[in-house]
């Protein structure tokens, strides 16, 4: 496969699906990948950088095993556990993230759903931040019902984030107390509910970069929005904390391919960008065009400041002039 005429054909409107040989992605030249991803990601998305920030609104005592989580009660990881942060905290984090110029804030809760009490302290929090704030509000709050991801909406939400995490086949190898499944019902109901969709994966898990293709495959059948892209960084005290970490060129080919089979969305860095050079500046070179930043996070490897310049020096803009 001529990977530059492909390129042509994705601008001029072809599609990539599960019945393609895709094969040709696994072993094709880096740089000629990466070059085309970024011929298709100015042409989809132009120059300008989405970026949010989150914060982790409940940590810790999670029910679910997921081999990755530092957050899961089955794992020994000494992290903090706290419950649904007051609503002061988290309004004073929304609006320092607003004035760093993020686009949008997201609170993210541990456990396989948030629910009672915490959840209606979660509408209330919204509420004011909807009420205060211009910046787009996400949550990822687990495997809601669908009259929750209404009253999300209703209070100012306007995406929901629900990583798929691997493939279907690759799932039961990483979680086994939820199913593929249940991930997928739950993207359907926020879909159903009218929320936008953010929803990736974690990479360098001991899958085959078959498995990222099918991941990829899957979220452009969901037709989801947003796409974060996580590069694992291994934790003492999970199952995965001594596997051997991804490479650079591993990140960079998967941020490529991910283009190839989902132009039109945000294709979005997440955890693991201090794996690469200048915090994944080449990746943002190769396809990507959005990242999750804050000045809290240890998981990315750069403050809002440092992301805005980094970006603007590479040729995006990054101010706040979209619908979000």
């Amino acid at each position: 496969m001529d990977i530059k005429n492909l390129t042509e054909q994705i601008i001029n409107g072809r599609r990539l699906t599960k019945d393609d040989d895709l094969s040709f992605l696994f072993d094709s030249e880096l740089d000629d990948l990466t070059e085309c991803a970024d011929i298709l990601r100015r042409h989809f998305s132009g120059s300008r950088a989405d970026l949010c920030s989150i914060i982790n609104g409940r940590s810790g005592r999670c029910s679910e095993d997921c081999k990755f989580c530092a957050q899961s009660a089955r794992h020994c990881t000494g992290i903090e556990e706290y419950g649904f942060l007051d609503k002061q905290k988290i309004t004073a984090e929304c609006r320092h993230n607003e004035e760093q110029g993020v686009h949008r804030f997201a609170i993210v809760t541990a456990g396989r759903r948030l629910s009672g009490d915490e959840f209606e302290k979660a509408l209330d929090t919204y509420r004011t931040l909807a009420a205060e704030h211009s910046v787009g509000l996400c949550a990822s709050f687990g495997l809601l019902e669908e009259e929750q991801f209404s009253q999300l909406r209703q209070a100012g939400v306007t995406r929901y984030h629900a990583n798929i995490e691997t493939s279907r086949a690759n799932f039961k190898n990483i979680c086994t107390t939820h199913t593929f499944e249940d991930k997928l019902e739950c993207i359907r109901r926020a879909k159903s509910a009218g929320l936008e969709i953010c929803s990736g994966g974690i990479i360098g898990m001991g899958e085959s970069l078959q498995d990222r293709i099918d991941m990829e495959l899957t979220l452009s059948e969901l037709g989801v929005s947003s796409i974060p892209i996580n590069a694992l960084i291994p934790i003492k005290g999970t199952p995965l904390g001594d596997i051997e970490r991804i490479t650079e060129p591993e990140i960079l080919r998967t941020v490529a391919i991910f283009r190839f089979i989902v132009p039109e969305a945000d294709i979005r860095l997440a955890a693991g960008r201090s794996l690469m050079t200048n915090c994944g500046e080449r990746a943002f070179l190769s396809g990507a065009n959005s990242a999750i930043t804050g000045d809290m996070l240890t998981t990315s490897g750069n403050r809002i400041r440092e992301d805005i310049a980094m970006l603007n020096k590479i040729g995006y803009s990054t101010g706040r002039d979209k619908n979000v």
